[in-house]
């Protein structure tokens, strides 16, 4: 009984104590829970009974590649629609951005060298530029348009020519392997974090570049088809036969779109280089079936979709998502409909084994992602916040992934009931760990969550920044968005935006791991007490 009451007024001086000390350090003292019982029984399911590569190849191989606006985008967003209703979730529906601009589809490209030879190239066109209307012949020149002087030297000589725009460029060989995984050393670097400098002059010197190389690239696809060219080609940025061709063009109504314009292989574009450096006539036939589908601009199309939460919580918002836009020359499995497939899958691995979310958990399938965050940055901006459009005639004449965020930041309701976003985009790699924005008080509850997956190779929570994709959309308001770490595969060395883009560059057993995670991560999230912590956002 002695031992028993010292062993009470120990407990007692120890509570006191605490009680004592600052609220930050008893939060640092307090393990955030997990429930281990549910992610056995998310693993369980995730790994011995996946569907995630069926949805993947139903949205790849059934659906397609899937440019924004395109009939494959509306067909993607239907079948999303069914399948996520299929698996009882509700409120699914289509939720519009205004006036993305006019679709667009391609069904065949075949280019042939005539002369010197005879040859097939590969090439591929670019997203929104015509088609041939039917074969077309005529011979190349080759033209580096790096001003307005060149534009003007070349006039009245171009009619009936095929145009390649680029220099020849040389072959470098690899100096890494194409397929890469993280190791102990790279996961270790990944830790460190790069003080940022100030980039102010940078920043203003690399929009003035872009701007007027976008303001001259008009200028020449007006001229090119004034001129009456053909066709034009650009070389691959990428070796080994791979064509990397997006968006030339415009997509919007009533803007000219050039002439029609493809991608070429760079081992046939620098034959077609050296053949014209040697003073060579080359003759090319083209014939290229593509077309816009819609007259007018019209409405880009998310997908959204709900678990909805139970309890006093249950108007406060756990958010994952992912691109469903592709590029159009593979069938975007990759980048993105692999971090499709995850999302979808961690949804119905919730709804499979019964969870009751405290909060409400909302899966959204973003479309315009590729070109600008589009579909994510106008649903944050009429769901939880935004920014004032600005009133400078400079920062209004940027597109508005370009423009600096000024002004107070203009909160609506739905603000404060949000606790977090959740995102999957660079490939079909696994998860390693999860990137925490610098929001530094969200990292231990991110190590505790990714403890249980340490087994299957998740292990860090990495302090630092990752742009490019849809949870900026939410951290640029203030509000948590994250992305995970991932193993690189070959997406940044042969697939994205590649016509290599395809389900057989995907690993199953990666996107089972990453399905689990996420169906892990977001279960915990809704189910705390507390919503996800906020970094502190400093507005002008």
């Amino acid at each position: 009984m002695k031992h028993y009451l010292l062993a009470i007024a120990a407990a007692l001086a120890t509570l006191g104590s605490a009680a004592a000390q600052p609220a930050f350090a008893q939060s640092a003292q307090r393990a955030e829970p997990v429930d281990l019982d549910m992610v056995s029984r998310i693993r369980q399911e995730a790994f011995h009974h996946s569907q995630v590569m069926q949805t993947l190849a139903e949205l790849t191989e059934d659906v397609g590649p899937r440019l924004t606006n395109s009939p494959n985008m509306d067909k993607a967003n239907a079948w999303a629609k069914a399948k996520l209703s299929g698996w009882g979730l509700v409120n699914v529906h289509d939720d519009a951005f205004a006036d993305f601009g006019r679709g667009w589809e391609f069904s065949k490209a075949k280019v042939e060298l005539l002369a010197p030879r005879a040859l097939p190239l590969f090439a591929l066109p670019k997203a929104w530029t015509p088609g041939t209307d039917g074969p077309v012949e005529g011979e190349a020149i080759a033209i580096e348009f790096k001003s307005k002087a060149d534009i003007e030297k070349h006039k009245g000589k171009l009619r009936g020519k095929i145009v390649f725009l680029d220099p020849e460029r040389e072959y470098k060989p690899g100096t890494e392997p194409d397929f890469q995984r993280h190791d102990e050393a790279t996961l270790e670097g990944l830790q460190e974090f790069s003080v940022p400098a100030d980039r102010d002059d940078e920043r203003a010197e690399r929009i003035k570049k872009y701007m007027e190389r976008r303001e001259l690239a008009e200028q020449v696809r007006k001229f090119l088809v004034e001129e009456g060219v053909l066709a034009s080609f650009s070389i691959s940025d990428r070796d080994n036969g791979i064509v990397r061709s997006t968006g030339g063009g415009s997509r919007k109504a009533g803007e000219p779109v050039g002439v029609p314009e493809l991608g070429m292989i760079a081992e046939h574009y620098n034959q077609v280089m050296r053949a014209l450096d040697d003073g060579q006539t080359v003759r090319l036939r083209v014939d290229v079936d593509s077309r816009f589908t819609t007259d007018d601009d019209r409405d880009g199309y998310n997908t959204i979709a709900e678990i909805p939460g139970t309890g006093s919580k249950a108007k406060e918002v756990v958010m994952l998502g992912a691109h469903m836009d592709s590029w159009h020359t593979g069938t975007g499995a990759a980048d993105n409909g692999a971090g499709v497939a995850v999302m979808m899958e961690a949804v119905r691995i919730l709804k499979k084994i019964g969870a009751k979310p405290h909060r409400t958990i909302r899966i959204a399938l973003w479309s315009g992602e590729e070109q600008g965050l589009i579909g994510s940055g106008d649903y944050v901006a009429r769901t939880f916040a935004s920014y004032p459009e600005p009133t400078d005639p400079e920062q209004k004449a940027l597109p508005s992934f370009l423009r600096e965020d000024r002004g107070p930041l203009q909160r609506k309701p739905a603000y404060d009931k949000f606790s977090a976003y959740f995102n999957l985009d660079n490939g079909s790699g696994k998860i390693r760990g999860v990137y925490a924005q610098e929001n530094l008080a969200a990292m231990p509850i991110f190590e505790a969550w990714m403890k249980p997956f340490a087994d299957v190779g998740a292990t860090v929570v990495v302090s630092r920044n990752t742009g490019s994709t849809d949870h900026i959309s939410f951290d640029r308001v203030g509000l948590p968005g994250f992305q995970f770490v991932q193993d690189r595969l070959d997406y940044g060395t042969n697939v994205h935006h590649t016509n290599l883009d395809t389900y057989d560059h995907t690993s199953a057993q990666d996107l089972k791991q990453a399905a689990a995670i996420v169906a892990s991560v977001v279960y915990h999230a809704a189910m705390r007490e507390q919503k996800m912590p906020r970094k502190v956002l400093a507005e002008d």
